[in-house]
């Protein structure tokens, strides 16, 4: 008599909600399977430093074996998802595919440029630590071609920077950019005065920060602004190219000259949504995320959870839970726990419920905000229980200490260890500067477009 093989969990991502997941059946009699493509789990919210020179990629980056390498029920295989067989229940690889019993899709998100792909080139997002390699090559190379060139126009287009979206990415972004020319840099360069740094914070709402109440939206714009970061609110993007921005603001047109312009302003899911969706038979929304019931299952096929930022829940009050780690890893306990059950033949007895345990964003050197509960803090203590918090959700004791020893080095010296440019330099200085190209620059940097 053939002994029944154990049931089958396959995991696509392993971000903060597939690998709680994976985590959370450690106990539970399943075979369970987590597949990415990258061997490694990255914490994202700490990205922006990795792109800043204040991180190392080591330090948020972990090995996924290491992570579940006690997890005895679980193997993990570095490869690419490329389709979905729900009816033959199959994950189609590009090398092969990968049976399962039960399917959980968590492989998060990527930048969203508003229906145009081709600004990408010009102005990075921040998703992957390639993208945070990228920002951070661009921030310093902007620099060092500043301190190379001689016309006054040009250098000012070098030290420019433009960081589009007031989210907290964009935020943390320019608190950061903010930091580097003010104190990191302030003494290093003997032609440029970096503290002459134009920074510019670009948001098509009313407010940075706008899931924030309105009240703490404003007082984190007055931090931002004491940093010497030019807010733009109500401020739309309408074009990006080598050497300018093209921004909108009310019934004004304004061509910006710079060479580094950052992307934080949206994001979209894993093109592998829309995939699934075909495959289930849904409709992703405009984001690309897939409609999932109450318990994180897809509709008509209970084998399938969707969690994390791929997934559209609606909370209390019908409206869309926001792409947050902690929301993730709250699904992933929930799917696990979902799972668990239906392997003791039993229904899932409740429905997801996301309980807000608040939310912060830091905005630069000793400055962020937070929300829990009804509380708002702005200041000091918001950014000291940021730090606390994003530490302690560090998943390797290793790199939380590794993380606080370099965090407090850094704000007593005000240093960026890795400030190294590696890899290939983007296109920021001309081959053979002319006087027509500075003069053309100088025009439109200051003055409105007449388009």
């Amino acid at each position: 008599m053939c002994k029944k093989s154990r049931h089958h969990v396959v995991i696509v991502g392993g971000g903060f909600g597939g690998l709680e997941v994976a985590k959370r059946l450690r106990k539970v009699d399943v075979s369970v399977t987590l597949v990415d493509r990258h061997n490694y789990h990255l914490f994202q919210p700490l990205l922006y430093q990795v792109a800043t020179g204040g991180l190392s990629p080591a330090n948020i980056a972990t090995p996924l074996r290491s992570i579940l390498r006690k997890n005895r029920n679980c193997e993990v295989l570095m490869a690419h998802v490329t389709d979905f067989d729900v009816e033959g229940k199959r994950l189609i690889l590009s090398d092969g595919e990968l049976r399962y019993d039960t399917l959980v899709v968590a492989a998060g998100s990527t930048h969203s440029y508003f229906g145009h792909d081709e600004w990408a080139r010009y102005a990075p997002g921040l998703k992957t630590i390639g993208d945070a390699a990228d920002i951070r090559r661009r921030i310093y190379t902007a620099f060092e071609a500043a301190e190379r060139e001689t016309d006054a126009e040009l250098r000012k287009a070098f030290l420019t920077f433009v960081v589009v979206g007031g989210g907290p990415t964009g935020v943390e972004l320019a608190g950061a950019l903010s930091e580097i020319a003010r104190h990191t840099l302030k003494n290093d360069f003997r032609r440029i005065d970096p503290t002459e740094a134009r920074i510019m914070l670009v948001e098509a709402e009313q407010h940075i920060l706008a899931h924030y109440p309105d009240d703490l939206c404003r007082r984190a714009a007055d931090k931002v602004r004491s940093l010497g970061i030019e807010v733009h609110t109500n401020t739309k993007v309408t074009n990006v190219d080598d050497e300018h921005v093209y921004l909108q603001t009310n019934e004004e047109s304004v061509v910006v000259a710079t060479r580094t312009v950052l992307w934080g302003a949206g994001v979209r899911a894993n093109p592998l949504g829309k995939k699934l969706a075909v495959a289930c038979g849904v409709q992703t929304d405009r984001g690309g995320r897939v409609p999932v019931g109450e318990t994180l299952q897809i509709d008509r096929h209970p084998d399938v959870f969707v969690v994390g930022d791929m997934a559209i829940c609606l909370n209390s009050n019908g409206k869309p839970l926001p792409g947050l780690a902690s929301v993730a890893v709250q699904q992933g306990g929930y799917v696990a726990k979902a799972i668990a059950s239906l392997q003791q033949n039993s229904s899932i007895s409740e429905p997801f419920v996301y309980r807000d345990k608040g939310t912060m964003a830091t905005i630069g050197r000793a400055a962020a905000v937070a929300q829990i509960g009804g509380r708002q803090f702005v200041g000091l203590f918001a950014w000291l229980l940021w730090l606390f918090v994003h530490l302690m959700l560090i998943v390797q004791f290793q790199n939380r200490v590794l993380i606080l020893i370099q965090w407090a080095w850094n704000y007593l010296t005000f240093n960026r260890s890795n400030r190294i440019i590696l890899g290939e330099q983007p296109v920021l200085v001309p081959e053979v500067p002319s006087s027509t190209t500075a003069t053309d620059s100088g025009k439109i940097d200051d003055s409105p477009s007449a388009s």
